[in-house]
């Protein structure tokens, strides 16, 4: 299929206003074609807490117009001549939360030579909102095609449904990263704080992943019967049970938090960890900076960190694992055609656990 034969169309926030279901349908402009790229025709596009964020320029002023999406499965319909990873056109891929690094283009990159693009300190450039390496803007998902440097495109295994595999090429990445580099396994207990679309995949992974007791901790005790269909072991409402602190005190060794909030209750959070536990921090507060508690990290030795997504590697890793484990996303699919009122519904919390966008063509 030649590069002419199909248009990149997709929603566009034209300012901060898209957010409350302004996005806008329009043709936009792809990178300038290289022959290390991957045209993908998008079936599925899950919609991110990133993408919210990046609509109301929660995070800082976004370049508008922008097209957010960036967990997006579909076809790949023209492979150029110096791709990598084996793919060919019609494979079912899958693209994640970045599209283009160094990869030691600007010499060495420490980062990029081991694995670890996320934390290419030159270029680390996301699937939207951002500039490529050729100058060209990035656009994301909540379109009909992508274009995307073949390095970051994955193929998706035959056994995870696209709809499924689409969450997962962020926030599934986005869990299972931390819970993998923290040594998450056999012998270890890990809190999961939150339980949405990060959440419910920090869960599965970690029970994939073969954590001895795995506890969901949410605010309110109405995610209870869903944490533990999920496979948490214990549940922890801090809403409602006045005790929780005290009655769970030193019993983690792992937590891995999924809100984005200035006001949580950290120095109670970590009062749950043992000695020499680790606190990994993944949401972006859009509400002001998290206080580091540092009497509380002090006298156990705990390890406060943050994780970034995930490198192509790891998330091929961790397809590999859904697929053997049979990892299931929790999914709501949506009509592409609907995407502003998915983007308002999932704004107010009503995603159990992930929407879906689908292109019904």
């Amino acid at each position: 299929m030649a590069a002419t034969d199909y248009k990149f169309e997709g929603w566009m926030g034209l300012d901060s206003s898209a957010i409350e279901g302004k996005m806008v349908w329009k043709e936009f402009e792809p990178k300038p074609w290289e022959e290390t790229d991957i045209d993908i025709k998008i079936t599925h596009s899950g919609i991110c807490g990133s993408d919210l964020h990046t609509l109301r320029s929660g995070w800082g002023p976004t370049q508008y117009p922008c097209c957010v999406g960036h967990e997006i499965v579909g076809t790949a319909v023209r492979v150029g001549s110096k791709a990598e990873g084996n793919i060919k056109v019609g494979d079912v891929v899958g693209v994640g939360a970045q599209n283009d690094s160094c990869q030691g283009r600007k010499g060495d990159c420490e980062a990029c030579a081991s694995g670890l693009e996320q934390y290419c300190p030159n270029n680390m450039v996301g699937t939207y909102n951002s500039t490529h390496l050729n100058g060209g803007k990035s656009y994301g998902g909540y379109a009909l095609y992508h274009r995307a440097p073949s390095h970051f495109v994955i193929k998706v295994p035959d056994n995870i449904s696209p709809s499924a595999a689409a969450p997962m090429m962020c926030g599934g990445i986005t869990t299972y990263s931390p819970l993998r580099h923290n040594g998450c396994g056999p012998g270890k207990t890990v809190g999961i704080i939150g339980v949405g679309g990060l959440g419910h995949f920090g869960i599965m992974f970690a029970k994939a992943l073969g954590a001895d007791r795995v506890v969901a901790i949410s605010r309110k005790d109405n995610k209870r019967e869903d944490a533990l269909k999920l496979g948490a072991d214990a549940y922890i409402a801090t809403d409602d049970d006045k005790d929780w602190v005290q009655n769970n005190s030193r019993s983690l060794d792992l937590i891995v938090s999924t809100v984005s909030s200035s006001k949580m209750p950290l120095v109670d959070y970590i009062s749950l960890l043992k000695t020499n536990g680790n606190f990994v921090q993944l949401g972006v507060p859009e509400d002001g900076a998290l206080a580091i508690p540092a009497a509380a990290l002090i006298m156990k030795r705990v390890k406060f960190g943050g994780s970034l997504i995930g490198s192509p590697s790891e998330i091929r890793e961790m397809l590999e694992l859904a697929a053997e484990k049979n990892v299931q996303t929790w999914v709501q699919e949506r009509p592409m055609q609907d995407a502003n009122q998915a983007v308002v519904d999932m704004d107010a919390g009503k995603a159990r656990y992930r929407y879906v966008l689908v292109n019904q063509q």
